[in-house]
């Protein structure tokens, strides 16, 4: 799957999902202090699924309806990016990811369709 890792979710996760074998590009190695609409631009025109722990990714293409891939937004699964991967993995395993927005909280995903 591509993906494309926000900035500040960290390099540590886009570097776990490649070494699992997915197409990966981390943010800040390409477009650093992009702005969120710059970000959600990049991962559309390359078809990447965006993964973020920032909510105004949420915001963006639910509320104001700008085209997206998919996100999937980490939101409190601490810090720790082997956790964070797994869970992504697990998720992109079962879950159609195109077109949708995946929040993953606790114990929780939900999954909505953009």
């Amino acid at each position: 799957m591509l993906f494309l890792v926000d900035e500040s979710t960290g390099k540590m996760l886009a570097a776990l999902l490649a070494g699992a074998g997915h197409d990966v590009v981390f943010a800040g190695d390409i477009m650093p202090s992009a702005s969120d609409e710059e970000v959600l631009a990049k991962a559309e025109s390359e078809g990447r699924i965006l993964i973020s722990d920032d909510k105004d990714f949420g915001e963006l293409v639910v509320r104001m309806q700008k085209p997206s891939t998919g996100v999937i937004l980490l939101r409190t699964l601490g810090i720790n990016p082997k956790i964070r991967a797994d869970t992504v993995i697990k998720i992109v395993n079962g879950t159609e990811m195109k077109g949708r927005l995946v929040i993953v909280r606790e114990g929780r995903i939900r999954i909505r369709k953009l």
